[in-house]
């Protein structure tokens, strides 16, 4: 029998296949998946969950002339798969290929671009708001939302103000129990009842003014299809709530959702992940932290651990086994995060809020109004800092130190190594007069010994951890393991100082001063945004006390990164080991002349 799948290059040639064919369809799409993520990595368990939505919204609905947006974007392998981009699909989160969400500059299919959560029913609602203003009363606008994103408050927002329009909006909730992390929280516990059919108080949809249907099997063709053909032909918001089982149709990924969520490479024929190496590796940064504060929590009856959503991602989840009264995900709601951090620490509690660098985005104005202003001594561990690889450019966590620096009151530490990291906790549950960020990069360290006894950190000290003669690199956080690495390949090694900042926020002007005034050549390497970030902050302080010295600015420039490994994305904004080797030896030679 032929394939099916290889005779598909658009929905237009899906639309034309018997309905008793989708099946079959089905199993191959869910093969290729689990054939290319095996080798190449990626989001697995979301993509092959959804299989049969995907393949029943193509076929029932005139993509891209009816508009599709996947609410989160890692469900959508199988809708790129199917959109033309088959051949070219083993590319996928590679640099210069394909990106592993949703991206309207890849594909006309592809509405929206879609990393972070929640977003979806906005923007289709904006988007069937402006179809009906141009008198387009028959264009679709579908927001598919799961993967727990439902429960977000931007997702509510959306629900909200939808429900008192008559747009032509269809949010098809994709209910599969599970984030990246069991679902949590009262909606979830509402849904799960809905299923059972113990629910006895009114829709909460119908309640917001939508056409409910559901819920229905999300991998019966013959359900989907014809519910969806039927919601076609009605008017205004409506939402049809699917059940679906996340990793469907591999054995170890419906068993084990959250390991099989990006399993890294495992054996695609029998679905088991390949074993590890037995060599002794450092650990995650991570996992550091998670550790951490469970032999903090130990002794520190007041410490409290929060995340949004990201117990495993974060680690979080050690505290959640050892204490769990003391540790809780309020599911993807960072805002809630951070202000419910901001309200135990008004009771003394001491609260650390792990959140990813580029989530925190999304809480910004918490950061600002509901912390620093009332200078509550939150503690923020930014997961995720710097540059992330290949899940790209909406994962990048290139922006904190710029966008918290403006802040007032706020302290800003980024740690060189696991050892730093421990010792920063440690201080900062001693007690702290202000609220601190403190800002780790994904994956692991170089410190084998890391579990040392703590010691506490000096606030706003820096450390120089190598003299020179001539030239000063300031370093801020991991990114100086690359600065001591380029400085063992320079012959005249003894010109270069290296100096750890530490702290973006306090700056140790002390120790500015004294490097200043020292080295004729400063260099400044942060694996951040050049813009408003940690060189900034040194050019200022330089303008400030009329300096005179070349200054050399190392860090992301002001472009959008996109995904690939975290070694060539360095290459590429040359932040790497080769980068500061050519810059150090550049200086040198020009003082040689």
């Amino acid at each position: 029998m032929s394939k099916l799948l290889n005779h598909i290059q658009s929905p237009k040639d899906l639309r034309e296949l018997d309905p008793h064919q989708l099946p079959q369809l089905a199993k191959e799409l869910r093969d290729f998946i689990i054939h290319i993520v095996a080798t190449k990595e990626g989001h697995l368990g979301a993509s092959l969950g959804v299989v049969e939505l995907t393949i029943a919204l193509h076929y029932v609905f005139n993509t891209p002339e009816d508009l599709l947006i996947w609410d989160v974007g890692h469900q959508a392998y199988g809708h790129k798969i199917l959109t033309g981009r088959r051949e070219v699909f083993d590319t996928n989160r590679q640099f210069g290929g394909l990106s592993g969400f949703p991206k309207r500059s890849e594909s006309s299919y592809d509405t929206f671009g879609v990393g972070h959560s929640s977003t979806s029913i906005s923007a289709a609602l904006g988007m069937a708001i402006v179809s009906k203003l141009k008198g387009d009363t028959t264009k679709q606008h579908i927001a598919v939302i799961g993967d727990a994103s439902i429960a977000s408050g931007m997702a509510f927002e959306g629900l909200n103000h939808a429900g008192v329009t008559n747009a032509n909006l269809l949010v098809i909730l994709n209910d599969n129990a599970i984030g990246i992390d069991p679902s949590v929280g009262a909606l979830k516990q509402y849904l799960t009842n809905v299923k059972k059919g113990t629910q006895k108080h009114e829709n909460v949809f119908e309640a917001l003014n939508f056409n409910y249907s559901g819920p229905i099997d999300g991998h019966d063709f013959s359900a989907l299809i014809s519910e969806m053909e039927r919601l076609k032909t009605i008017e205004g918001p409506k939402l049809l709530h699917v059940i679906t089982t996340k990793g469907k149709g591999l054995k170890q990924a419906e068993k084990d959702q959250v390991k099989y969520h990006a399993p890294g490479k495992f054996d695609a024929k029998t679905g088991e992940l390949f074993p590890k190496p037995d060599t002794v590796q450092p650990p995650k940064f991570q996992d550091v932290f998670g550790h951490t504060i469970v032999e903090l929590a130990e002794k520190n009856e007041a410490i409290i651990g929060i995340t949004p959503a990201m117990p495993t991602g974060s680690s979080l989840k050690y505290m959640m086994e050892q204490f769990p009264d003391r540790a809780i995900d309020v599911g993807i709601a960072e805002q809630h995060a951070v202000t419910l951090a901001a309200g135990m620490a008004t009771q003394g509690a001491v609260v650390f809020c792990n959140i990813y660098s580029t989530f925190l985005q999304r809480a910004y104005d918490q950061v600002i109004h509901d912390v620093a202003i009332q200078n509550l001594p939150v503690i923020f561990c930014l997961d995720r800092a710097g540059l992330v690889g290949e899940d790209g450019a909406t994962h990048h966590g290139l922006y904190d130190l710029a966008y918290l620096r403006c802040v007032p009151n706020l302290i800003i530490f980024a740690p060189r190594n696991e050892v730093e990291l421990r010792n920063i906790m440690y201080t900062a549950q001693l007690g702290l007069e202000h609220p601190i960020a403190i800002r780790y990069p994904r994956g692991r360290g170089n410190t084998l010994d890391w579990k040392q006894a703590f010691e506490p950190i000096e606030i706003g000290k820096a450390i120089e951890l190598k003299q020179g003669n001539n030239i000063a690199v300031l370093s801020l956080g991991f990114i100086a393991d690359n600065v001591t690495k380029a400085i063992e390949k320079l012959e005249m090694k003894d010109d270069v100082a290296h100096i750890d900042m530490r702290f973006l926020k306090p700056l140790d002007e002390s120790m500015l001063h004294q490097a200043f005034n020292s080295y004729s050549e400063i260099i400044t390497i942060e694996d951040g945004c050049e813009k408003g970030g940690f060189g900034s902050a040194i050019l200022e302080f330089a303008a400030r006390y009329n300096y005179k010295n070349n200054i050399s600015v190392m860090a992301v420039p002001d472009i959008v990164v996109e995904h690939g490994s975290i070694e060539t994305l360095q290459h590429l904004t040359k932040i790497d080991v080769d980068a500061i080797v050519e810059k150090l030896e550049t200086i040198i030679q020009r003082h040689c002349l």
